[in-house]
């Protein structure tokens, strides 16, 4: 299968990622990517973006090098119920939102604590996609996790960073290969999000393919596949009008 797009990706706006936004698009360009996702995190994140650099996403051109750039958020999950760190008047204007949890914004939880979290956060019509629910520090009930998202439509992430070797996210093929079993059996899509936070990991995908082609995963159900996959999951319920055409 071939990636032609990256739904998830930082710049040096986040606080600890390394490249400019336009060293990201050429890198994406150049690997001739049609399609980048621009997802910074959101306020609670330590170092993070302040609100007024999403509400002035409008200044950006979604189109940039022969490339479709979404200008997007990764919100972090706040608490059990599932409450975000941005306010809907925000979310609005977002082209793709992810939500996830991170260890300075969410305190290490039991699994139902955690799984409760992650149903809450499916739950928000503006939440496209989970982020990460692959890390052992907060483990997850996949099945009700993948349940929720097929009621909801939101997709479920593979996180390629997550994958790697030197993850602090620790046992993610094992909890992945749970978790898209559900997927396959509950037809929920998912997102291949490199999460890159330096130029050089734009469009890596190496982990996540090499995973989803073990298990022979659905191409159907791998929204990287085409611009026109991801593009009517983002318009699913009719928040936002996403084309770039």
């Amino acid at each position: 299968m071939n990636y032609v797009l990256d739904t998830h990706s930082h710049t040096v706006s986040s606080g600890h990622a390394y490249s400019t936004l336009k060293e990201m698009v050429q890198a994406a360009a150049g690997k001739g990517l049609e399609a980048l996702a621009l997802t910074e995190h959101a306020m609670a994140m330590p170092g993070a973006c302040h609100e007024f650099h999403f509400s002035n996403y409008k200044v950006v051109p979604r189109q940039w090098e022969g490339l479709r750039l979404l200008c997007g958020v990764e919100l972090n999950i706040m608490d059990f119920q599932g409450k975000v760190d941005m306010p809907e008047r925000l979310l609005k204007k977002m082209d793709l939102v992810i939500a996830s949890m991170h260890i300075p914004c969410l305190k290490r939880g039991s699994r139902e604590e955690n799984t409760a979290a992650a149903l809450g956060v499916l739950e928000n019509p503006y939440v496209d996609i989970l982020g990460h629910p692959d890390d052992n520090r907060y483990p997850l009930d996949y099945r009700a996790v993948a349940q929720k998202a097929a009621e909801t439509g939101a997709a479920l992430e593979v996180n390629n960073s997550s994958l790697r070797p030197d993850s602090p996210r620790k046992g993610a093929a094992e909890n992945y290969r749970e978790l898209l079993a559900y997927c396959r059996e509950y037809r929920v899509p998912v997102a291949v999000g490199s999460d890159a936070h330096i130029e050089f990991d734009v469009g890596r995908h190496d982990y996540a393919y090499q995973l989803l082609q073990q298990i022979n995963f659905p191409e159907e159900l791998v929204l990287n596949r085409s611009w026109e996959a991801l593009r009517n999951h983002l318009n699913r319920r009719g928040l936002r009008n996403v084309t770039f055409d």
